[in-house]
């Protein structure tokens, strides 16, 4: 048995480590029928070469989610949308997923629909923004793909009102060929979006969102919410009209909401979905059994991992999930795009490697061992 790895803390000790190597068996490949349930997946840096995209490993991955179930939320905010990834390479990785879930059957994707390309500070007019979505609409929707309206910081700067939100999401939903997903994302995400939907109260904001539903009635399938308070999430989802679904994205609290009460649950669209997908296949398969009690045992302990990936600064989770799929060995190196793995220090990273360990997130033990002493010694903790 290799020894006991040194693992550092935030308070600066060194801490032996001892494996528990007790990987998660891989669940049987079956579609969910009790929910819906997207992972939001996230790309594979090329190394040496700035800003591009390893497309092969990045598409692999894609083939990973879809073999367990799940749906991809693509190019989003865990593809590192607005934080490495530009409107160019998001639309080649748009292309390449919805090319390559042609060929796998039960394969199903949504895309990320936004106004990154439009420089936040060069938006003059409500009419910008709009010009902005629908070209990247347009795109998604020319090749065949159905979107998610991502939140737009173009938007957040310029509205002056809850009713210049309104104008804009009436205006592209009313254009959209298929049912939108909208997505409410909370400035612990993205600090330029605070005050979304023209208001930094969220009962407020609520009351906006609910209009524009109510309005957009048959081309909204649903919404996520992503602001890692359950309440409004619960709060959103009993006000939602019939047929129009709550897709969670809290990070903190998904298998209450996705379990639900005697008056609804959630659907998922889940960045936390990537690094935890054979436990989360796992827990809405015995799910789909109306089994909630071995939902709970197989997902539960996956939230501690989850509330360290996703803690503040949050923004900087998707080092997290990168970190995960390299010790998982879905790729050759721990880089990122713009070389945002920079962003966590490594005491987070050693904690984040116990955590997966402990839940059974380590796949093959020998391996995601091997790859942590590296980086511990390229942070000069010799083992």
């Amino acid at each position: 048995m290799p020894p006991a790895l040194k693992l550092p803390r935030e308070n600066g000790l060194i801490v032996p480590y001892m494996l528990l190597a007790r990987p998660l068996a891989p669940p049987k490949p079956r579609p969910f029928v009790s929910r819906v349930a997207y992972a939001a997946a996230h790309v594979v840096a090329a190394p040496g070469q700035a800003g591009s995209i390893d497309w092969d490993s990045t598409m692999a991955f894609r083939r990973h989610l879809w073999s367990l179930g799940f749906k991809v939320a693509e190019a989003m905010d865990t593809a590192q949308r607005g934080m490495g990834l530009d409107w160019s390479a998001a639309r080649e990785l748009i292309a390449r997923s919805l090319a390559e879930a042609q060929g796998i059957p039960g394969a199903d994707l949504a895309s990320g629909a936004g106004t990154d390309h439009l420089d936040p500070q060069r938006a003059r007019s409500i009419d910008d923004v709009i010009a902005a979505y629908e070209e990247q609409l347009g795109f998604i929707e020319a090749r065949g793909g159905r979107a998610i309206m991502m939140a737009s910081r173009a938007l957040a700067r310029v509205a002056k009102s809850p009713d210049d939100y309104v104008k804009v999401y009436d205006h592209i939903l009313s254009q959209a060929r298929d049912k939108v997903i909208l997505h409410w994302l909370g400035d612990m995400f993205d600090p330029q979006l605070a005050g979304y939907w023209g208001s930094s109260d969220v009962a407020t904001a609520m009351d906006v969102v609910l209009g524009i539903i109510g309005t957009n009635h048959g081309k909204v399938e649903g919404i996520k919410i992503s602001l890692l308070e359950a309440r409004y999430e619960i709060e959103l989802r009993r006000r939602l009209p019939e047929g129009v679904l709550m897709y969670t994205g809290d990070d903190f609290n998904y298998p209450d909401l996705i379990a639900g009460d005697e008056r609804g649950h959630s659907h998922a669209l889940l960045g936390i979905f990537d690094p935890i997908a054979p436990a989360a296949a796992l827990a809405l398969q015995h799910l789909d059994q109306g089994d909630k009690k071995a939902f709970h045992d197989v997902l539960d302990p996956t939230v501690p991992l989850s509330r360290r990936i996703f803690e503040a600064p949050t923004w900087n989770y998707k080092s997290g999930v990168v970190f995960l799929a390299w010790l998982n060995g879905f790729q050759q190196d721990f880089i990122m795009v713009g070389g945002q793995q920079t962003g966590r220090s490594i005491a987070h990273y050693a904690e984040v490697f116990r955590l997966a360990d402990q839940c059974g997130l380590l796949r093959d033990p020998d391996l995601a061992q091997a790859r942590m002493r590296q980086l511990l010694r390229e942070h000069a903790i010799e083992q």
